[in-house]
């Protein structure tokens, strides 16, 4: 067994040891949105630093909790924060958790973020179901040595975002009079914030909102042969959209007041997933 794998199988079991079933869905919660699921019944909270192989969160924002609990009758595993590959991580470790999830058997990954909106349709409290990425100008999460315990060596990407999960969301939206765009993310490593020259060259690309995190992610967990779904919350435009400065205390603080609507969109997402 190779060390990756032997860190998957020892955090895997450790997790196992906290929980009573196997999860049916895990959901990653991104800034400003770490109190989503609070009110889980059952719920078993595990700190990061407590888990092995797993790193402690230092984002402004993010918890570190991964909470093991029943909502809506779905059993889910919750990361009330990520790891980024500004923090300095490698894209392994970025990415680690997603493995750990396909291992314990979560077959349904919904992802969340913060991102700036480049779309003249995407405004701060927007909110974006994302049906495609843009990630070329950043390292591969699946390079290096195959794990083929969970997927080929060159896995198809032309549908990462599920279709039927894309289809729900945006019916459970027209029910709840959610305003729900779709759009292309697109991913920058950061930490910086991007340039007004790369938020135009993206935009040319197709890009309707900008960020840090989620594609990687996404990309694991479709090579692990995960049901993905992924929502960005729009709480800036991007850079040179506004005139103003970017900040990460505005993208706290505008996910803090414009996150009625995730959350009424994620509850009920999850309960018909």
């Amino acid at each position: 067994m190779n060390d990756i794998m032997s860190k998957i199988k020892e955090t895997t079991d450790y997790i196992r040891s906290h929980i009573n079933t196997t999860p049916d869905i895990a959901v990653i919660l991104g800034s400003g949105l770490g109190d989503v699921f609070d009110d889980m019944t059952s719920a078993v909270t595990l700190k990061y630093e407590d888990i092995p192989n797993f790193k402690a969160s230092t984002v402004a924002g993010h918890a570190g909790e991964l909470v093991f609990g029943t909502y809506n009758n779905r059993n889910i595993l919750v990361m009330k924060g990520r790891f980024h590959y500004y923090e300095g991580h490698e894209m392994d470790v970025t990415t680690f958790p997603i493995r750990v999830f396909a291992a314990l058997g979560v077959k349904k990954l919904v992802l969340t973020n913060a991102a700036g909106g480049i779309s003249d349709a995407l405004n701060p409290g927007s909110i974006m179901l994302i049906n495609d990425h843009l990630s070329f100008m950043c390292p591969s999460p699946l390079r290096g040595p195959n794990l083929d315990e969970f997927g080929p060596r060159f896995k198809d990407m032309t549908e990462v975002y599920t279709v039927s999960l894309r289809d729900l969301s945006k019916k459970i939206a027209s029910d709840n009079n959610i305003s729900l765009k779709e759009g292309v993310y697109c991913y920058f490593k950061g930490p910086q914030y991007e340039t007004p020259a790369e938020i135009r060259a993206v935009k040319m690309l197709g890009a309707d909102a900008a960020g840090m995190s989620t594609v990687p992610e996404a990309i694991v967990a479709r090579h692990c042969g995960m049901e993905i779904l992924g929502i960005s919350l729009i709480t800036n435009k991007a850079a040179g959209l506004s005139g103003g400065e970017l900040s990460h205390e505005e993208v706290t603080a505008t996910a803090a007041l414009a996150k009625n609507n995730m959350v009424t969109l994620l509850r009920n997402v999850i309960g018909e997933m």
